[in-house]
């Protein structure tokens, strides 16, 4: 998993038109910190690892190679309280 993960957030990046320094700042996290996750030496908590998506537009499972399409799913709306 962590090769297709770093593999897919390069692929993105790029995509996108950004670099690494752009979306450790939209993800409140430093420039290291987010390349370790394109070398493979470091693995994203699953809150950053959201966030990433929603500034690429993908799915999670897209990043992690549980899927090949990068759609992301619609957000949830919240239910009303009773």
């Amino acid at each position: 998993m962590k090769e297709i993960l770093a593999e897919r957030l390069r692929v993105c990046r790029k995509a996108a038109g950004l670099k690494q320094w752009e979306v450790a700042v939209y993800c409140n996290i430093t420039e290291k910190a987010y390349q370790n996750y394109e070398l493979m030496t470091r693995e994203p908590k699953l809150e950053i690892l959201s966030r990433i998506a929603d500034r690429y537009q993908v799915s999670l499972d897209y990043l992690v190679g549980r899927t090949d399409d990068p759609t992301p799913y619609p957000k949830a709306k919240s239910q009303p309280t009773g």
